[in-house]
């Protein structure tokens, strides 16, 4: 039984891992795209994960530095035009693996449940649509 669990905690990492990924990708593609940065602020992500994920006060106060950190390395990435698209993809992806990897040790199973399937769907509230520009949060 004990080996079953840990089987299952292995499919569930592996799971973030390549939602992160795919995310890592379509954010910077999307962004790249159009030369717009487009990144909502951190409020407004923290907001977005805080209302999917029913996060506490506690663990909100723990996943902002988390967002903020993303959301800062990330603009710093996008900013700097002596990298390629290609550069840029790949030094945002072990960002957002790091920051996905810092979520996944404040949440509790459910949370990350639901965490694994906000992130299949397409949610540019988070990282901006086609033109790279953030959609309100939707309420």
């Amino acid at each position: 039984m004990r080996r079953k669990g840990k089987s299952m905690k292995q499919i569930r990492m592996f799971t973030m891992l390549v939602a992160a990924l795919f995310l890592t990708n379509m954010l910077a593609a999307n962004m790249l795209a159009q030369g717009s940065h487009g990144l909502p602020p951190v409020k407004e992500q923290l907001k977005m994960l805080s209302d999917k994920l029913s996060l506490s006060s506690g663990q909100q106060a723990k996943v902002e530095p988390i967002l903020r950190e993303l959301h800062d390395a990330t603009e710093k990435l996008m900013q700097d035009a002596s990298l390629s698209q290609e550069e840029r993809l790949d030094r945002v992806r072990p960002l957002r693996l790091n920051a996905d990897k810092k979520l996944g040790e404040i949440l509790n199973d459910d949370q990350k449940k639901k965490l694994d399937a906000y992130e299949q769907g397409p949610h540019p509230e988070m990282h901006g649509d086609l033109h790279g520009q953030a959609q309100p949060p939707k309420l």
